[in-house]
């Protein structure tokens, strides 16, 4: 049985990047954008809103799927949504799984995220962020 997707939300605000750091790295990505599995029958769009709530009490909408590849760290199917802010600020919820939350610019997201971003992610990354 295949493993499920990985739906993670690229949301900008203020021309800033939200990235979280996992209490638990997964091997050498610590900081990541918010992301979760998708559950059956589920959206890859609906699981990158409900992840962002349960990992930083954000609400979010859908602005447009940026694309998908298998992350060459993990081995799994990510699937990239860009996502804006509707509502709330962004925090460590009391879940486990977060330590931090950052609102990154582009050197703070070169800094934390050293390694190279998918494509689309990227490309949509310098359209929005300073």
């Amino acid at each position: 049985m295949a493993q499920a997707a990985i739906a993670a939300a690229v949301i900008v605000s203020d021309r800033k990047v939200l990235l979280i750091r996992r209490r638990i790295a997964e091997g050498e990505l610590s900081w990541q954008f918010p992301a979760g599995k998708v559950e059956p029958g589920e959206a890859v769009e609906s699981a990158a809103v409900r992840e962002t709530l349960e990992e930083t009490r954000l609400t979010v909408g859908v602005v447009k799927r940026l694309g998908e590849r298998v992350h060459p760290a993990t081995g799994r199917t990510m699937v990239y949504v860009a996502c804006e802010v509707l509502g709330g600020a962004a925090q460590v919820p009391a879940a486990d799984e977060v330590a931090e939350v950052e609102w990154c610019d582009r050197v703070t997201l070169a800094r934390l995220v050293p390694r190279q971003l998918h494509a689309p992610v990227q490309d949509y990354l310098d359209m929005t962020v300073t």
